[in-house]
């Protein structure tokens, strides 16, 4: 049964058909800037703190994945839109399809960007694995894998500042919230209900995004009945910091053909 929704902190930008951006775990809204800052001048962009994120309140965990869509729905009747466009990154790549699936009136178009389902056996093992080493070893000793799992190494090079600020971000996060949200994104699986999702749907990963890979997206634009794939070259998972200029092509291209 899902708790009462929270009053999110949200911010919007730019002026057009209204777009929903769902943040994944221990981020933010701020996540999204780089892609607001291109597409602000064709979409009206609502990016907001999922609950015990950002500034969005924190409500005692354990949080469900009916609690964030219901957060998302409480903010669309705040705001007063019918129907617009969402999209989500890793765990919000999750938040954005369950909520069509829960509200389908509402959706004009889905994005679902570097996130997985259909998982293997060794696949749910590694994410479960990552999970149990941050509760077993506490989560600042497994940031190192979390970065090298997130960025490529010529990023990471480049701009050390931005990992800085996305790991103490992590650190930042009430860590019950995050291993929250984490299990979260480990045990969600998608694949039985994806098919039922009858909007048109941007599928979006990076080339060596080893959690949310391109053998797993291509399963999700194959159960999905209205779908594209695109695979982004070279990056891994964080690609709205990472590259949110090559994010912001087929974004564009896909949300342009119903703008």
């Amino acid at each position: 049964m899902a708790s009462d929704p929270i009053k999110a902190a949200f911010s919007v930008e730019g002026a057009g058909p209204p777009l929903f951006l769902i943040h994944g775990i221990g981020a933010s809204r701020h996540s999204w800037d780089g892609l607001v800052a291109r597409l602000k001048p064709h979409f009206r962009c609502i990016s907001f703190d999922l609950r015990g994120h950002g500034r969005s309140p924190l409500p005692s965990p354990p949080y469900t994945l009916e609690d964030l869509v219901q957060d998302l729905e409480a903010l669309r009747a705040e705001l007063g839109i019918e129907r617009a466009h969402f999209a989500g990154h890793s765990l919000g790549g999750m938040i954005g399809p369950a909520y069509a699936r829960r509200y389908p009136q509402r959706v004009l178009s889905l994005g679902l960007y570097s996130t997985a389902a259909f998982r293997t056996a060794e696949d749910s093992a590694k994410v479960r694995g990552v999970v149990r080493a941050m509760r077993t070893q506490g989560i600042a000793p497994v940031l190192e894998t979390l970065k090298e799992r997130w960025f490529t190494p010529e990023f990471a090079a480049r701009c050390p500042q931005v990992i800085e600020r996305r790991m103490q971000q992590v650190v930042d996060t009430d860590p019950t919230v995050f291993l929250n949200v984490f299990d979260l994104y480990a045990e969600t699986e998608m694949g039985p209900w994806l098919r039922e999702i009858s909007h048109r749907c941007l599928v979006l990963t990076g080339e060596n995004d080893g959690g949310c890979s391109p053998r797993l997206n291509r399963q999700i634009a194959a159960a999905l009945p209205v779908s594209r794939l695109v695979v982004l070259p070279r990056l891994r998972h964080a690609i709205l910091l990472e590259a949110p200029e090559q994010v912001a092509v087929p974004v564009l291209d896909f949300l342009l053909q119903d703008a």
